[in-house]
């Protein structure tokens, strides 16, 4: 039984044959969709350890499968690897540096796509830890505000600090990635 699924969403045979073809025989089963709709109905089904997603699909486009995508928690953490012959499509919805998914430019060698796979999951495993909120705790009625902590409960907060700040960088990125989605529509 294979020990990673991957889904390979991309409108040409011939992308998605090679894609096959370069990835290790055995351990991995390559599961493939023609287009955006098909390719978020298998996202569900499947539950795929890697999703591989072309910006340029017909009936649903890579940049909506990606906002789909994001809107799920569950989804959101999958590693996700964007295909495109031509990157300034993708930067025009996405500005430069892609935080949470790898980038790989069509047509690509085996070593490039091994590249990007790897660096999908690192970026994929950055977000799980980015996304996870720890429970905010109210300190007791009674307790002094820091004057009287211990360093346990300094140390919880400047965690919590730490997590904030994490969780506020990312509002700002996906704010500005509004903003420049917005300004898109209005050109």
């Amino acid at each position: 039984m294979a020990s990673q699924k991957i889904l390979v969403i991309d409108d040409s045979r011939v992308i998605r044959r090679m894609v096959k073809d370069m990835l290790p025989v055995g351990n991995v089963e390559v599961i493939e969709a023609k287009d955006g709709i098909e390719g978020l109905n298998l996202i569900r089904a499947e539950n795929p350890t890697l999703i591989m997603l072309d910006f340029l699909l017909p009936k649903k486009n890579g940049w909506e499968v990606y906002q789909e995508i994001q809107q799920d928690p569950k989804l959101a953490v999958i590693p996700l690897m964007l295909m495109s012959g031509r990157k300034e499509e993708v930067t025009e919805k996405l500005p430069e540096p892609f935080e949470f998914f790898a980038f790989v430019e069509k047509p690509f060698e085996k070593n490039q796509l091994v590249t990007a796979i790897k660096e999908a999951m690192q970026k994929s495993a950055l977000k799980k830890k980015t996304l996870k909120v720890a429970p905010v705790e109210a300190p007791p009625a009674a307790a002094p505000a820091a004057a009287g902590s211990s360093p346990a409960e300094l140390q919880a907060l400047k965690q919590k600090v730490v997590q904030m700040d994490k969780e506020i960088t990312l509002l700002k990125k996906q704010m500005g990635q509004l903003v420049q989605f917005i300004k898109q529509k209005l050109r």
